[in-house]
């Protein structure tokens, strides 16, 4: 008591000193008087909402107080019925109490609440808390409807008494943390917590630039703050984002309109009024600008469905999407019907409504307090009335939550063998726990659930109305969200399509199809880029995509690029054309060498086979048929056996046969310098040189080959990076430097050869075979010096041709130049063929 009159010491210079200023009025006119609706019940819950509404066309003046201002008007006095028949609804699956109301309107103003909340608290006819003087009200809790700062207000002073606090409205982040608001339970989601199935939408329709437009309050900062990085990490990118008065509207957007006309989705946080209210700036400014403009796309983050049909004539609109909670298909259990019908006098007959103001009180509203229960009539000549369901929920849940305390103290009552009747009623505190223990998503006709990190969530379902003309509108369901998943119909989108409607396009460039990606160009938003191809050996396969992916060693990119395909396995096979001429030539020249050597064995007693050593003749033919076999060890696909032996085989029989060369040409020699008189050459001539030669060369190549494999040798190996789209199967030589030492020692060889041959070409002689013998050794040296450059330059199965071709090659050179012309006399020329035409001499 002594700090009431404290404070009305206190505020007696104050309240003088404002008079000074201006005065305030705070006479009414009696129907302009702030209500509230009341019933008794066994308990009482009050509800704190907003059943008014600022008319913006004028300036509110300071000499009134907002709740006796002209400019407030009743807006919404359906919805206040509405939560009385919500409550009538529960009270009958109540089994012996009843729920009583108090419902309060705050007027948009945390004064409008404070006054509400001292008159909830205060059980007399003043405001004055804790103060209990006859009636007493049994508040089991207190429903809030409003704003995030007033519901943080109605938290802080009703925490005090312990009194649990229900919100049906979406918070802000700035109510997750429960820690500083214990008695604040939120049944309802954040209202964060639809961006990011917007941003699911944006993406799915390909709407890379989009506007961003929200009210100057701290829910628009929330919104801008929150959404706008989710965009960006999205790669969407935001080109405009205003934020701007609830009471105006700035002009500073026309120049961004007009820059990015390619902008044509624009989502809007709205907070208050009707939705076309906040596009209609917008649209003025889209008149103004010249040129064509394409229909905007405008997405609006106020939850519920809103009527629109007044709205047609917005030619710059295809459509306004809404979002909405999806509902439960099928009956709801203990449900009641989704509209109702009401005498149009109901509250006036209803309710007894009465004015009262004490000299120690603020108090200044009317109580209405109900006399007859509000029930349904038939519908004709009745107003129509439709439910609010997600408070309906709420109360339904306070039901249950209330059946579950008392149901809780009797049985502990009679645990402990008390009487129950006469017992105390239920404490808000009391009741507390069990609000927190409800499931209310179970109970709730939307389909609300909890996501992975125990928030609650819902899903959602957006609404499109699409403007067609002034006479027609399409309102369709277009997306849904059943668990964060994103469900589209397709139905309205072919609907809209072929209306000729179709949605447009909000990007700064076209999409990159798959096989190319983008380039950001400088100095525009990263959503502003060029589209390449992907570089060589790479592929795309999606659109729109940053980089390229490499195609694995085994694969290659098609020519779209889009497609990694497998590699052709290439070698020099038998099956291919190459291939089958390699081995017919070979087998000819095997076939022909065989020929030869059959000849030769044939006619061994004629005097041109005996001539120039017989057996070195012998020697030179059959490795010349090893030789013409030695290209199939080539052809086929690599082996191990195959790429070990190929090499070392062919080099060792080439280095036979040009050592039988070598010694053909050394013999040739020494049987002219022996039938010199005196001569002492005559004692080397005989089998055991020719013998040594041929040893002595090959073993060389034998031991350089058996050093290749010890130390390197070949193996079968695979080429993935030479030629496009093919895997070279080949033979891996194991150590270079030995490989071209093996042809080096065969080249050094013929070298010798032919020097020998050349210097002895111009012996006395009818049948000089060093002439041959030249001729043949300049025939091999200069395949060989030509293979070398060839087969550097090539790769693969050709690489390999080009070895077996100068294999081939070279050998038949020496089988035609040594050998043909001797089959000539034998054959065709026998009487060529005696010892006095051999050893004829002539003068050279």
């Amino acid at each position: 008591m002594d700090l009431l009159l404290l404070m009305l010491l206190i505020s007696q210079p104050v309240s003088g000193k404002a008079r000074m200023k201006c005065l305030l009025n705070i006479e009414h006119q009696d129907g302009e008087k702030p209500w509230s609706y009341y019933r008794p019940g066994d308990h009482v819950i009050s509800l704190i909402t907003t059943g008014t509404k600022i008319l913006r066309t004028t300036m509110l003046p300071f000499n009134t107080a907002p709740s006796n201002q002209s400019q407030f008007l009743p807006f919404d006095k359906l919805r206040i019925l509405r939560y009385i028949f919500n409550i009538q609804v529960v009270n009958r699956h109540l089994q012996n109490l009843t729920l009583g109301y108090n419902i309060h309107d705050n007027y948009l103003n945390t004064l409008g609440t404070s006054e509400a909340l001292l008159d909830i608290l205060s059980t007399g006819e003043d405001n004055v808390p804790n103060y209990s003087c006859g009636r007493k009200d049994n508040i089991l809790a207190l429903v809030d409807a409003a704003t995030d700062d007033i519901s943080i207000q109605m938290s802080t002073l009703g925490g005090t008494y312990k009194i649990p606090q229900i919100s049906f409205e979406l918070f802000s982040e700035s109510l997750r943390d429960k820690s500083p608001l214990p008695f604040y339970h939120r049944l309802f989601p954040k209202k964060g917590f639809l961006y990011p199935e917007i941003v699911q939408v944006l993406l799915h329709f390909r709407w890379t630039l989009v506007g961003l437009f929200a009210s100057d309050t701290e829910n628009g900062e929330n919104f801008m703050r929150i959404f706008t990085p989710l965009l960006v990490k999205n790669g969407i990118c935001v080109v405009m984002s205003q934020r701007f008065s609830m009471t105006g509207y700035t002009a500073s957007l026309k120049d961004a309109l007009s820059k990015w006309r390619q902008v044509n989705v624009f989502v809007h946080y709205i907070e208050y009024g009707a939705v076309l209210d906040r596009i209609l700036p917008f649209h003025l400014i889209l008149m103004r600008l010249p040129g064509p403009i394409e229909g905007k796309v405008w997405i609006t983050t106020l939850i519920g469905l809103f009527p629109l049909e007044k709205h047609r004539l917005l030619r710059y609109v295809n459509s306004i999407w809404t979002v909405d909670f999806e509902r439960k298909k099928g009956p709801i259990k203990d449900a009641y019907e989704p509209h109702f019908f009401v005498k149009p006098p109901f509250g006036d007959q209803s309710f007894h409504c009465s004015f009262s103001k004490h000299v120690f009180s603020v108090k200044d509203r009317r109580k209405c307090t109900e006399k007859a229960p509000l029930d349904t009539h038939a519908k004709r000549k009745r107003i129509w009335i439709s439910n609010v369901h997600h408070f309906y929920s709420v109360i339904k849940t306070l039901g249950h939550a209330l059946i579950a305390a008392y149901s809780s103290r009797s049985r502990r009552r009679w645990k402990e063998g008390k009487a129950k009747l006469g017992a105390p009623r239920l404490q808000p505190w009391q009741f507390h726990p069990f609000v927190e223990k409800n499931e209310f998503c179970n109970i709730t006709n939307m389909k609300l659930y909890l996501d992975q990190n125990g928030d609650v969530a819902a899903d959602l379902k957006i609404v499109s109305w699409i403007f067609l003309s002034k006479k027609h509108l399409i309102k369709e369901q277009l997306v849904t969200f059943e668990r964060q998943r994103l469900i589209i119909n397709q139905h309205h989108l072919l609907q809209i399509k072929l209306l000729n409607k179709s949605l447009p396009q909000s990007k700064c460039a076209e999409k990159c199809c798959p096989g190319f990606i983008k380039q950001a160009r400088e100095g525009e938003p990263v959503c502003c880029y060029d589209c390449i191809p992907c570089p060589e050996g790479t592929i795309s396969t999606q659109e729109d995509t940053d980089k390229c992916i490499k195609c694995s060693d085994d694969k290659y990119p098609n020519e779209d690029r889009v497609q990694c395909i497998p590699k052709v396995l290439s070698f020099l096979s038998y099956e291919e054309h190459l291939g089958i001429i390699l081995v017919s030539f070979a087998l000819f020249l095997f076939l022909t060498t065989s020929l030869v050597l059959l000849i030769f064995i044939k006619c061994l007693k004629t005097p041109i086979v005996k001539a120039n050593n017989r057996d070195l003749s012998y020697i030179l033919l059959v490795s010349l048929l090893l030789c013409f076999l030695s290209p199939l060890l080539f052809i086929g696909q690599p082996r191990k056996a195959t790429c070990l032996l190929r090499q070392t085989i062919f080099s060792i029989i080439f280095s036979v046969a040009i050592s039988s060369l070598l010694a053909k040409t050394i013999m040739v020699v020494l049987a002219f310098l022996a039938t010199k008189p005196g001569s002492q050459v005559k004692r080397w001539l005989g089998k055991s040189l020719a013998n040594s030669i041929i040893l002595s060369c090959s073993a060389v190549q034998i031991i350089i080959c058996s050093i290749w494999l010890a130390v390197s040798p070949p193996f079968p190996d695979s080429d993935f990076l030479s030629q496009p789209g093919l895997i070279l199967l080949q033979c891996n030589e194991g150590s270079v430097v030995m490989f071209y030492i093996t042809l080096s020692y065969l080249g050094f060889l013929a070298a010798i050869c032919f020097t020998v041959a050349f210097l002895a070409r111009n012996l006395p002689g009818a049948f000089n075979e060093a002439k041959v013998i030249t001729f043949s050794m300049l025939v091999f040296c200069s395949v060989w010096v030509s293979f070398v450059p060839t087969y550097l330059s090539t790769k693969g199965k050709y690489m390999v041709a080009v070895q077996v071709f100068s294999i081939l090659s070279s050998n038949a050179g020496l089988l035609v130049c040594i050998f043909i012309p001797k089959c000539y006399i034998i054959i065709l020329r026998p009487d060529l063929n005696t010892k006095e035409h051999l050893t004829t001499r002539r003068n050279v």
